[in-house]
């Protein structure tokens, strides 16, 4: 009798799992004359890219300019921009700039830190400040971007806003007012090479605590330099190069202002007509 009970209890908790599980697919019969919606996929949004891009977005076509400079530009007369750099005029609109150099490309350094326990978090673009007021945080972001076209001609620009979009057509802007050429060479020891992959001589820069010191390096070494500087010495055209930093190098925007201080030596320091042969000095764009 018992076992009777027994296989009496399976049978009705197989019938019970029978009726709480669920129905197959095949066995569900589909209302043709209801309405079937249509399932439309969500388009993927774009990842966001630091990346270099070039700058020349401005329908220069609707400029209208109001500096005698960017009139001359406008019409033709100035149609290299060493012609303005040379003479030390100063750089008022940044549609001259799109004018004269049309193949510059931009990219922004990475100078903040996105938040993260013990304060590590991955390096980002923008840095973040915080104002404490009665009426909450007030955040603020500041960027730097530096343009260039590889071949003699950089610029860095410092922007800060409210907000994020802002703050970078800000700092690509000053980039752009702040252009200047490069004093490339060959000035090592170590390589004959006649190319201008390097830079003429060494050179220092200094701001606050952090100091740069930027040595000529053989040809196929590479820039042995921090990454930020790197992008920097890259957009301007050099390709191989030694340095040596010293202070708080953890504070990038010293550290950037460090080496446009540095290149800034490098063009005006003083140089003899004989050594410009031996050192294979080259002032912005190599002459073909």
């Amino acid at each position: 009798m018992k076992e009777e009970k027994v296989e009496e209890e399976k049978k009705e908790e197989l019938k019970e799992k029978e009726v709480t599980e669920d129905v197959p697919v095949e066995k569900i019969k589909i209302d043709e004359k209801a309405p079937i919606e249509a399932v439309v996929e969500k388009p993927k949004s774009p990842k966001r890219d630091n990346k270099r891009r070039t700058t020349n977005t401005v329908d220069l076509s609707t400029w209208e300019p109001k500096t005698s400079i960017g009139k001359q530009v406008k019409i033709g007369e100035i149609k290299d921009i060493d012609e303005i750099l040379d003479k030390g005029i100063k750089i008022m609109e940044s549609e001259i700039v799109d004018t004269l150099l049309p193949d510059l490309e931009s990219e922004l350094l990475l100078i903040g830190q996105s938040k993260g326990k013990f304060g590590g978090g991955q390096r980002r673009v923008f840095r973040q400040t915080q104002k404490k007021t009665r009426e909450g945080n007030k955040p603020r972001f500041s960027t730097i971007a530096v343009i260039g076209n590889k071949n003699g001609y950089v610029g860095v620009g410092y922007g800060k806003s409210k907000e994020t979009v802002p703050a970078r057509e800000k700092a690509t802007r000053q980039a752009k007012l702040n252009i200047k050429k490069i004093r490339r060479g060959s000035g090592t020891w170590e390589s004959t090479a006649v190319e201008p992959n390097s830079i003429p001589f060494k050179v220092e820069g200094k701001c606050g605590s952090v100091e740069i010191i930027l040595m000529p390096a053989p040809k196929g070494i590479g820039l042995c330099v921090e990454k930020e500087c790197a992008k920097i010495l890259k957009m301007a055209g050099v390709k191989d190069i030694w340095s040596k930093t010293k202070g708080q190098t953890k504070n990038k925007i010293n550290l950037i202002n460090a080496l446009m201080i540095a290149l800034d030596n490098l063009m005006t320091t003083k140089v003899k007509h004989v050594d410009y042969e031996k050192l294979s000095i080259v002032e912005g764009k190599i002459k073909e």
